[in-house]
């Protein structure tokens, strides 16, 4: 205390020092953490976000950059895995997932918020789905903790009711959404 008195009593009497001069003199503790969690939530800000009646062309759009960023350290391209063994392909996808960890959490695009894990709401979207589903015929259809899954049996009524759910999971969604934003 007696120290801050005498360092304020100081500077009141006479400094000639401009202010620009006190402050290259002041020593200031900087963090990388807050700066780093701040630029992490400006990147997961600028990460596109699917919208459940996106086009697929504006889902190849949205993927460019994530693309872009893989190619920059040198993932190999799906086509690079197709005519690999098993074991050759292990450092090819070591490689792939090394980008991915970089790429994913900054480019790749989120998916829609009523399938986002991180909205509340989403599992009460996903019953909707499986509800509107089984309404119009669909069999085998259930939520998980990553939303539908399909539980696939062995006889061709099977394959086709699942067929049949994947038709109809886009307007099942979209009828589903609109419910839940009225």
């Amino acid at each position: 205390m007696v120290a801050a008195i005498a360092l304020t009593a100081l500077t009141a009497c006479g400094s000639s020092a401009t202010k620009s001069d006190t402050e290259a003199e002041v020593a200031t503790l900087t963090s990388a953490g807050p700066a780093s969690a701040s630029a992490q939530a400006r990147s997961a800000a600028q990460r596109p976000r699917e919208r459940l009646d996106s086009t697929p062309e504006e889902l190849e759009a949205m993927m460019v950059p994530y693309d872009k960023c893989m190619k920059e350290r040198g993932a190999p391209g799906k086509d690079e895995f197709a005519h690999l063994t098993a074991k050759q392909a292990e450092p090819v996808q070591a490689k792939y997932d090394a980008a991915n960890k970089i790429c994913e959490p900054q480019y790749y695009p989120l998916p829609p918020w009523e399938r986002d894990p991180t909205n509340p709401e989403s599992r009460d979207f996903a019953v909707g789905v499986v509800k509107c589903l089984k309404q119009k015929g669909v069999k085998y259809v259930e939520v998980d903790d990553d939303g539908l899954s399909y539980a696939l049996g062995g006889d061709q009524n099977d394959k086709r009711s699942i067929t049949k759910g994947m038709d109809l999971i886009p307007g099942c969604e979209r009828e589903v959404a609109a419910k839940l934003k009225k």
